[in-house]
């Protein structure tokens, strides 16, 4: 069985208010991200705060399960480790995605579902342009390194740890942006609207 587990605990700091539920196209940044990797996984997980009515609100139908972080201030690798206990036993491999980062090219998660399958290594990471990035899917023998992670690196001290143990599926496309600033918000908003009909 693969999982993801989409980290949504996040306290927008950069944001001011709760970049999760900004709307692209009428739908909040969190559920483009979910709906992004849910067709592709056996289970999904979603690590949120505390205070998290309005984020369980936005995924309201969706079938995904929810795991609380207590400390979300504690950085994004508490979340990891949050969502990475909460998997079923049995799950051979996680998706780590990021529940800020709505516009993940279909042809991502795929790809490094095939580069896991087919290879050896236990870690099939995006490179986008030259530029690692997210989401990135783990074997189970590295969970118990993310269930070990603190802080607010989040899983790129993992990654780094060994590259030879790691499968990099290269992209012909720019980094998917992530929603941490009103101006990264204002850049993805205008790029999500359909072209304008001359």
């Amino acid at each position: 069985m693969t999982a993801a587990v989409v980290l949504a605990a996040g306290l927008a700091r950069r944001m001011g208010r709760q970049k999760l539920l900004l709307l692209l196209d009428g739908t909040p940044v969190v559920r483009c991200a979910v709906e992004a990797v849910l067709p592709h996984v056996d289970d999904t997980v979603v690590v949120t705060g505390v205070d998290d009515r309005e984020v369980r609100a936005a995924l309201d139908g969706l079938p995904v399960r929810f795991a609380v972080n207590p400390h979300p201030e504690a950085g994004q690798g508490s979340s990891i480790a949050v969502g990475v206990a909460a998997l079923a036993p049995g799950t051979a491999a996680v998706l780590i995605a990021l529940g800020d980062q709505p516009r993940v090219p279909p042809a991502v998660v795929p790809a490094l579902l095939g580069a896991r399958a087919g290879g050896a290594r236990p870690i099939a990471a995006p490179v986008y342009r030259g530029v690692q990035g997210t989401p990135v899917l783990f074997a189970a023998e590295i969970f118990p390194e993310l269930l070990a992670l603190t802080g607010d690196a989040g899983a790129r001290a993992v990654v780094a740890a060994d590259p030879a143990r790691v499968e990099r599926v290269a992209f012909d496309v720019a980094m998917p942006a992530d929603v941490d600033t009103p101006e990264d918000y204002a850049r993805l908003h205008e790029r999500w609207r359909p072209p304008r009909v001359q």
